[in-house]
């Protein structure tokens, strides 16, 4: 669970996850230096369960670093990132690693999600449509870039080992998508067809609709004031994922004419971009 000056819902996140019906895991939460409540709110829960093991940064190293500490500190043979703000109905894991220890193929659990508002009312059942079970990886890896929008997926439950031979969560705007096309390449992701996770929506969420520069330095803080293209990074670290991938060449084909079509579908995404990057970089040689 990586933390950001979560206290509002803190507590209500993490009674979900010390109340699940499988007992058996490790709560590690990193906190990026909040200035709020949430290091009381931690601490008191540490002080409860022995299953929480609580870290502070000495800064905010961005949500990028510390998503990906929090994994880099867990030594289970599944893993599974929580937000702060999320809540977790008591089956949510018992479920998934019933399905994960059955189907080896499967590298990515998750369960059908409820939409929340600030208030905790549910706003809408939603249709994440990754259940991924084709035998082909360009199958799974298409399937996905069709479907995808919001990333519930990546708060399902994965295989730690597989997770280990992909980049993470990079540090540019809507990583976690392509982290979750890189384990598309890896193997199957299934969904339990049952609402068992609920996505909570607020105006503090880092999913709020928000500038471009805002995303970047939440991502990252150290990208403060430099230029998204968040589109070209989309098809890099893409087109790099297809190239890692230990699959045959010819499921790699179909992939990267898809990535590489969306530059003629969506040109003036792409020049937009280089755009900003040309005045970017005129502001700075004038400065």
């Amino acid at each position: 669970m990586p933390l950001y000056n979560a206290e509002r819902y803190l507590e209500e996140a993490l009674e979900s996850l010390l109340n699940q019906t499988f007992e058996d895991f490790e709560l590690i939460i990193s906190d990026n230096a909040s200035t709020d409540g949430t290091a009381e709110i931690c601490h008191e829960f540490a002080n409860r369960d022995k299953r929480i093991r609580y870290v502070r940064n000495p800064r905010n190293l961005g949500a990028a670093r510390n998503y990906n500490r929090v994994f880099e500190l867990a030594t289970g043979r599944y893993f599974k990132w929580a937000a702060g703000d999320d809540v977790c109905a008591p089956e949510f894991l018992r479920k998934c690693i019933q399905v994960l220890d059955r189907y080896q193929d499967v590298v990515l659990c998750y369960a059908k999600t409820k939409l929340l508002d600030e208030q905790g009312r549910i706003s809408r059942h939603y249709e994440d449509g990754l259940n991924l079970v084709s035998y082909s990886p360009s199958g799974r890896f298409l399937q996905l870039m069709y479907n995808i929008r919001q990333c519930n997926a990546i708060f399902g439950v994965m295989r730690s080992g597989v997770l280990k031979q992909t980049r993470l969560i990079g540090n540019f705007i809507d990583s976690d998508t392509c982290l979750l096309a890189e384990l598309s390449l890896h193997g199957k992701f299934h969904e339990i067809p049952r609402y068992l996770f609920y996505r909570r929506h607020h105006p503090q969420a880092s999913s709020a609709n928000r500038a471009d520069q805002d995303q970047l330095e939440f991502f990252d803080p150290g990208l403060k004031g430099k230029v998204a293209m968040t589109n070209w990074r989309h098809l890099r670290e893409n087109l790099l994922a297809l190239k890692r991938a230990r699959i045959k060449y010819s499921q790699k084909i179909l992939p990267a004419i898809y990535l590489l079509g969306t530059m003629f579908v969506q040109p003036g995404e792409y020049m937009r971009e280089i755009n900003q990057a040309l005045r970017f970089l005129m502001r700075q040689h004038l400065s």
